[in-house]
């Protein structure tokens, strides 16, 4: 029997942060534009979606589906947490089925 891992909390802090910061990144190119609003959430999208792509990589629980879908930018984080939050639990559901 494996021990299911979930996720740990830096990584879904980080994917919130990279979702969030799009939606303001997008908002702010569409709408007023200011230059103090975009020239601070450049760099933290690009940050929170580094920290999360690395940290999901080098995660031993994490299998090759979640690693991909942390490289989308945007939406991928928090795609690779729900990814690692239900990838042991569909395995071993697996496990369970009676053979035909």
């Amino acid at each position: 029997m494996t021990v299911r891992l979930p996720p740990p909390p830096h990584l879904r802090i980080a994917a919130h942060a990279e979702l969030i910061s799009l939606v303001v990144m997008l908002t702010n190119v569409f709408t007023v534009h200011l230059k103090p609003l975009s020239s601070l959430m450049g760099p933290t999208h690009g940050c929170a979606y580094l920290f999360v792509v690395i940290t999901t990589w080098r995660l031993r629980q994490a299998r090759a589906a979640a690693k991909v879908l942390a490289l989308v930018p945007g939406a991928g984080g928090l795609l690779a947490v729900r990814r690692l939050d239900r990838g042991d639990a569909a395995r071993s559901q697996e496990k369970e089925a009676l053979p035909s």
